[in-house]
């Protein structure tokens, strides 16, 4: 299986995309990509749905070759490790192509929430965005790691 995590974001500090890679390269079935899609430059408040137009119209056409599509929203099912375990085997039985799909400053737009087929929370906090793409990915190593009786997740 791969998994795209798809988000909208400015270029990402080193210590960012080091944390994301330290996951993402343990992770090889399921195999964990990044696909980073250009943040609108928010200049004039009343541009900012055509800013939120151009970046869903990016982030469906990233994600037009996956089977499943999970939205990383605040208002989603939130999951214990073990829990995101099962989950991860669900998906895993869905999809050989599984997107995931973080929004911009303002979130995502109704198009994309409209096209997903569930949206995941990973906690009430408010989280920046490049942080993001370390805490899910290393989630879903953790969750893989449950799956394989890997000793990494000690309960």
């Amino acid at each position: 299986m791969r998994i795209d995590l798809i988000t909208i974001a400015n270029k990402a500090p080193n210590w960012v995309n080091q944390g994301y890679q330290d996951y993402s390269q343990r992770l090889k079935d399921p195999s964990l990509h990044l696909i980073e899609i250009p943040l609108q430059k928010r200049t004039n408040p009343n541009q900012l749905a055509q800013h939120l137009a151009k970046e869903s119209e990016q982030i469906l056409k990233a994600c037009q070759n996956a089977q499943y599509i999970v939205i990383l929203d605040s208002s989603g099912k939130s999951y214990t490790s073990e829990q995101l375990a099962q989950r991860l085997l669900y998906w895993q039985s869905q999809a050989q192509r599984l997107a995931l799909i973080i929004g911009g400053p303002e979130g995502l737009s109704p198009t994309i929430k409209a096209r997903a087929h569930e949206s995941w929370s990973l906690g009430a906090l408010t989280l920046p965005h490049p942080l993001v793409r370390i805490v899910a990915a290393e989630a879903l190593y953790r969750a893989h790691s449950i799956n394989q009786n890997h000793p990494y997740h000690r309960a």
